[in-house]
């Protein structure tokens, strides 16, 4: 064997296998792990059990293209001209926002690709593509070797795509399958690969409504339930874990479950919510900034490294963690002149709880044309920072703070604004200059051609 293949081999054995699991519109208390009571979700509980729950994971958006942007880069997402879902150009432009995620945005597959990983992406993605966004960037820019995705993405799998839409009943692989070939196709990618580390993107899609369970299949263009309501919810949450087991014993088939890292959260809130049950009683939704749109269910299980059975509420970690935390796992070095917005959260993963020394900020609601809100007191500000225990949501050039203190209220339902306005000051201060030093979309910089 040559230097260059044992080399390689080394890696294989010391660099850990990693999928990212990113469920779509699944709340905080979805799942039993999370307090979910909707149906018994037994192969989630039990990976659960197998590694730690972190009760303190935010989404840097509460909507999906952003906080898919956010865990590709490690970036804030409005950095990236990212602050609602991608839509087609107009909408797009009225939002202020781009057409797809530009390729010099850094990506933790080019980054893990450096040291010898395979990349595979499957599922969902919708940071380009779709609609009519015919010039995004293939995956192969963002540092993906093989992909299978859906119609919001810039090379849609035809068997998901029968029709120019996001899913149809005449697709090969019907809606109620999806999580199914998404698996197979991981487990066929890793199979394929085993002389390599491997990082995959599983992001599944059929926990967004409309629930499409196999019982509802369509009958002369009726429903026999109705696919925004909780019956059909329950069906598909109940045969998504049915898939997530799939894939946790197609590791152990496969003889690398033990040297395999898997994270599970979500990319946003959960809307319906049912009266916030979906979100474990916190206040807000999808599209909201209150906790219910951002805060996720996370759990990290690595066998031998990342404790089982343990639950962390102490440490908080954001999607824009992930880069700079696999990396560090992988042993790559992250690129030149990068500057992310996450933390190495590696010790905190393997075990040891600590405090944040990055704020977090979050912008979502830029103007009034192209973002949907939620009604009543679930309609959050536009614009939030977290900074240690403290809380402040404020809407741009207006004054009408929120402050919640997160030890005590993580249901925020006691506005400490008044009582505090020192503090008030200095998070306005820190939120509104973040805010001014966003980008301005540019059509050079947020679309630019495509090579």
């Amino acid at each position: 064997m040559g230097l260059l293949a044992q080399t390689l081999a080394s890696w294989s054995q010391e660099r850990p296998h990693i999928i990212v699991i990113l469920t779509d519109d699944m709340g905080f208390g979805d799942i039993g792990a999370f307090g979910g009571k909707f149906v018994p979700t037994p192969r989630l509980d039990e990976f659960a059990l197998e590694g730690t729950r972190f009760t303190q994971y935010y989404s840097a958006s509460p909507i999906c293209s952003p906080s898919r942007a956010s865990m590709l880069t490690g970036m804030f997402p409005a950095e990236w001209n990212f602050t609602t879902f991608l839509n087609n150009r107009r909408s797009n432009e009225l939002a202020e926002q781009a057409n797809y995620l530009h390729v010099q945005a850094p990506s933790i597959a080019k980054i893990l690709k450096s040291v010898g990983y395979k990349t595979g992406h499957f599922g969902k993605w919708h940071m380009g593509g779709g609609r009519d966004i015919k010039n995004a960037p293939k995956f192969k820019k963002y540092g993906f070797d093989e992909h299978a995705s859906t119609y919001e993405s810039p090379e849609p799998d035809p068997v998901l795509t029968a029709t120019d839409w996001i899913w149809s009943d005449v697709d090969s692989v019907k809606r109620w399958d999806r999580t199914a070939y998404f698996v197979d196709r991981t487990l066929d990618f890793l199979r394929r690969h085993q002389d390599s580390p491997c990082f995959v993107n599983l992001w599944p899609d059929d926990m967004h409504d409309p629930w499409v369970p196999e019982e509802n299949q369509r009958q002369l263009g009726q429903f026999p339930m109705n696919p925004k309501e909780e019956a059909a919810f329950k069906l598909v949450l109940a045969e998504f874990d049915k898939q997530m087991g799939r894939l946790f014993d197609g590791l152990r088939e496969l003889g690398i479950a033990e040297n395999t890292l898997v994270i599970f959260t979500s990319d946003n809130g959960a809307l319906p919510s049912f009266k916030g049950s979906r979100n474990g009683g916190l206040r807000g939704t999808k599209l909201s900034l209150y906790e219910g749109g951002i805060r996720m269910p996370f759990i990290v299980r690595w066998p031998g490294q990342v404790p089982a059975g343990a639950t962390d509420s102490v440490s908080v970690l954001n999607s824009t963690d992930l880069v700079p935390t696999l990396a560090n796992i992988a042993t790559a070095k992250l690129p030149a002149n990068y500057k992310g917005d996450g933390e190495d959260r590696k010790s905190v993963w393997l075990g040891t709880p600590a405090p944040r020394t990055k704020d977090m900020y979050w912008e979502y609601g830029r103007n009034d044309y192209a973002f949907n809100y939620p009604r009543g007191r679930d309609r959050s500000p536009n614009l939030a920072i977290r900074s240690g225990k403290w809380k402040l949501l404020i809407d741009h050039l207006k004054n009408n703070p929120e402050l919640y203190d997160m030890e005590v209220d993580r249901y925020e339902t006691k506005n400490k604004a008044e009582a505090h306005p020192d503090i008030v000051k200095e998070l306005r201060t820190k939120l509104i200059t973040w805010r001014s030093y966003l980008p301005e979309l540019t059509t050079g910089r947020a679309n630019p051609p495509v090579d």
